[in-house]
């Protein structure tokens, strides 16, 4: 059973299992557990009949708050108000099958004393594997030279107009050791890259622990061949890369951007693309998505996709995977391996 903190909770007749329940958008849990997992579930709680809850407030959602021992939790989870915890007595633990847990985490859950888990590290591997993907080949110049070749319909002296094309020992710069950008660090240090990382909770070592060397976010943005964005936001990164700063790059920087569009001064983006010297991988933007006549959705230095870096299709598997993981740790006893403490909140996405 779950371990609880102790906590006035209403009389509830139930069985002696623990009890799962979850709150996510519809047809979500359906995607994040196949029959594997949903039967690893089984075999150690009993799980809430019907649906996932998205709303609160029905009969139904009611009923299923007051008997959860544990609230698996997906994007399109509402928020855990006070008033939503006081029609859950039993409730000792949130597991959340996604990253950030800051839309529907509330100050209440903090004051309950509830575990919060989150897969956050899970949703890290897509984004990472897709920022070295783009890394890759961004450096080799992939989407203007597949442009003007399915145009022209035959090949161009590559060399001569990109002297500085390939991946050999280019600088990479990291911007934030958050999970994402450690993972990204990771997969990069296979590669004859140079890379550097800012981020001001890091210290030198830590960082040559992870294969970079640590320097300010000016010098990164002005040394570096590739710009990728891993920091959260909050209200001293809003507008981290700004016309100042896309100023200081390089012609022929890349600035990748897979975490959170308000990283970016998106006016002052702009400019910079026009200027014809910076090229762009944007799978997040604000405002998102971008007006239909946005200069940006048709250069051809630009490449926006639609939000796909994080986890869809299989890749849900693997956040369901480690939800059924800290779900059985939580009912043997044993403390979440992903763990969300309120102090983490002030530096995570």
């Amino acid at each position: 059973m779950v371990a609880h903190p102790t906590q006035p909770r209403r009389e509830v007749t139930r069985s002696s299992r623990a009890r799962v329940a979850f709150a996510m958008h519809r047809g979500l849990r359906e995607r994040l557990l196949d029959d594997e997992l949903l039967g690893r579930l089984r075999a150690v709680a009993d799980i809430e009949p019907g649906p996932a809850l998205h709303e609160f407030s029905s009969p139904q959602a009611v009923a299923c708050l007051g008997r959860a021992d544990i609230l698996v939790t997906g994007w399109g989870c509402p928020p855990l108000t006070a008033d939503v915890l006081a029609l859950a007595p039993l409730l000792r633990a949130v597991v959340h099958a996604a990253g950030s847990v800051k839309h529907h985490i509330t100050p209440a859950c903090w004051e309950r004393g509830l575990s919060v888990s989150s897969a956050a590290s899970a949703n890290a591997v897509p984004v990472a594997e897709y920022t070295v993907a783009m890394i890759i080949l961004a450096n080799k110049r992939v989407f203007p030279l597949a442009a003007e070749y399915r145009s022209a319909g035959t090949s161009t002296n590559v060399s001569a107009r990109y002297p500085s094309l390939g991946n050999y020992r280019k600088r990479i710069g990291i911007v934030g050791a958050s999970t994402i950008g450690r993972r990204v660090l990771a997969l990069l240090r296979d590669y004859a890259f140079d890379l550097v990382v800012s981020d001001p909770y890091l210290t030198d070592a830590e960082a040559g622990e992870l294969g970079a060397e640590l320097v300010d976010l000016d010098e990164l943005v002005a040394t570096s061949d590739v710009v990728s964005l891993h920091a959260p936001a909050l209200p001293e990164t809003c507008h981290l890369i700004d016309a100042r700063r896309l100023s200081m790059m390089r012609p022929g920087t890349t600035l990748i951007n897979t975490a959170r569009g308000d990283l970016v001064d998106t006016d002052a983006l702009t400019a910079a693309v026009q200027g014809g010297q910076l090229y762009v991988v944007l799978d997040v933007t604000t405002p998102e998505p971008l007006p239909f006549d946005s200069p940006l959705r048709n250069h051809p230095h630009v490449v926006l996709t639609p939000h796909v870096a994080g986890s869809l299709g299989t890749e849900l598997l693997r956040m369901g995977e480690l939800a059924v993981s800290e779900v059985e740790r939580l009912i043997t006893g044993v403390p979440p391996r992903h763990a969300v403490l309120q102090h983490m909140l002030g530096r995570t996405a």
